[in-house]
């Protein structure tokens, strides 16, 4: 079949589940990851033709987005601060807007903590992508991550291996933690934060492939993970360390409380790409 006959047959099977662009980004995207083919192909050889075998990736993905499954877990992979990462239904799809709470941290440790190899903490960390992009950029840091799923542990150490960093993984519930290993110049989490309440606002493709664990929280304690965090936080920062959350957009002013009632300082707020309040950074006098 000639691959623009596909791409017609992408947008009327598709067109009334996505906007028009997002089923043009994800053709483009699957001839990329299944036959190696640019955008531009299209313009320089109009009628391409692809076998059945070339072909039959592109059906078979078709049929997923069809149900609305996530074209990352489709093509098991997604890039993130220009690095790929394997990516399953174990583990929440990295966002754009995550890659703002990593530079925010980058720019700090080349700042307060320069000509310093410091010790940085993730907790939560899924994929491993924040992690490991600090590691890929930080040579000299010490990174440890943790994450309450196995299996999500196991994607982030794959994850790890093939972006050639060294990053200390543990197995351990941020709400029944007594300890760890203390000094910690740097934590960061992007832990679950949003509630039942809002998943009338939430897409089908998330709400039914990406993991709950790592998504909700019960409306009556939205911040159960950012006070166990805090509390945590206070115990292992060294003198002067800082804290960084992504937030829910909803609940900035009461996470910033939250940071006050444990005497945390230098409180900022930071927006995201689409001007919702989506990060803060917080000092540890």
């Amino acid at each position: 079949m000639i691959l623009k006959e596909i791409k017609n047959i992408y947008h009327k099977e598709l067109d009334a589940l996505y906007a028009k662009e997002e089923v043009e980004s994800f053709f483009y995207l699957l001839i990329d990851h299944y036959l190696q083919l640019e955008r531009f192909v299209l313009v320089i050889q109009p009628n391409l033709t692809l076998t059945k075998e070339e072909e039959q990736p592109l059906f078979e993905a078709l049929s997923e987005l069809k149900l609305q499954r996530p074209v990352q877990y489709i093509m098991g992979k997604t890039t993130f601060m220009d690095l790929d990462f394997e990516v399953n239904e174990s583990v929440l799809i990295p966002r754009p807007e995550t890659e703002d709470l990593v530079r925010w941290i980058l720019d700090e440790a080349d700042g307060r903590f320069a000509n310093k190899k410091i010790k940085i903490l993730d907790i939560g960390t899924g994929s491993g992508c924040i992690a490991i992009s600090l590691a890929k950029h930080l040579q000299d840091a010490q990174i440890s991550a943790m994450d309450i799923s196995e299996n999500a542990l196991k994607t982030a150490k794959k994850n790890a291996e093939s972006n050639s960093v060294k990053v200390d993984f543990s197995e351990v519930d941020i709400l029944k933690s007594d300890g760890f290993v203390s000094g910690f110049d740097i934590i960061v989490s992007n832990p679950p934060y949003v509630r039942e309440l809002e998943k009338k606002e939430m897409h089908k493709n998330v709400l039914e492939h990406e993991p709950d664990l790592a998504l909700f929280v019960s409306d009556e304690n939205p911040l159960i993970f950012y006070d166990a965090i805090t509390k945590f936080a206070k115990q292992n920062l060294s003198k002067n360390g800082m804290l960084f959350f992504e937030i829910n957009q909803y609940l900035a002013k009461e996470t910033e409380a939250l940071l006050l009632q444990h005497n945390f300082l230098e409180i900022e707020v930071r927006k995201d790409m689409f001007g919702n309040d989506r990060m803060t950074k917080a000092l540890l006098g």
